[in-house]
């Protein structure tokens, strides 16, 4: 009987994947909104009402993708953080970081940069939700390094919602220049990073700020 449970329970999360897989490439020109159920249960192969067994509606199928594309990063970012310091080695390592994830995923990013301020509302809220963890995250682990003493909540959530930000540009400019590109992207975006870092070392330093 467990047997056959954890059959049944297998193809279920490969049809699941099967139609995240589907709605990713059908929505590799086009927005979700435009997206029909229908289109994406018949590029899997499987009946419409197949579909709400997964899915409450294709916005529901939209989170999901937000989730299985940002999820796997916030793991990542914190490791990087926590393992390399305040240093050069840690610069290098993030954006050597979202480059990779975005030649891995470029249709995921690019749904999440084409949604982020779509029109599926409960998906431009899942996207802000998953940045706006990271920003908490990065602020977390900045504020227990020596070189965050005497940061206020505030400021460390700004900062860290500057490093997301920067994240989010440069995965959004990766994939524009496109492969022949991708070394001048991957240049500028460490360049920028560290011009965050410089102001983050002398942010504390007087009354201008």
């Amino acid at each position: 009987m467990s047997h056959t449970v954890g059959v049944r329970q297998a193809q279920k999360l490969k049809t699941r994947q099967a139609l995240l897989d589907a709605a990713l490439a059908l929505l590799e020109h086009r927005s979700l909104g435009s997206l029909g159920l229908r289109e994406v249960t018949r590029a899997v192969g499987v009946a419409p009402t197949a579909f709400y067994r997964h899915f409450d509606d294709t916005a529901a199928l939209g989170v999901a993708l937000v989730e299985e594309t940002l999820g796997s990063l916030h793991g990542l970012i914190a490791a990087i953080l926590a393992a390399t310091g305040d240093s050069e080695e840690r610069l290098e390592r993030s954006v050597s970081v979202i480059a990779a994830h975005v030649a891995a995923q470029p249709g995921h990013f690019r749904f999440i940069a084409r949604e982020q301020h779509g029109g599926v509302a409960p998906v431009r809220a899942a996207i802000a939700d998953q940045l706006a963890l990271f920003a908490e995250e990065v602020a977390a682990v900045l504020g227990a390094e020596p070189a965050g003493a005497g940061w206020s909540r505030q400021d460390l959530l700004m900062l860290g919602g500057l490093y997301v930000d920067h994240m989010v540009l440069t995965a959004s400019a990766l994939l524009e220049a496109g492969p022949a590109g991708e070394a001048e992207v991957v240049r500028v975006a460490r360049r920028r990073l560290r011009l965050v870092t410089l102001g983050r070392q002398h942010w504390l330093d007087g009354p201008a700020r």
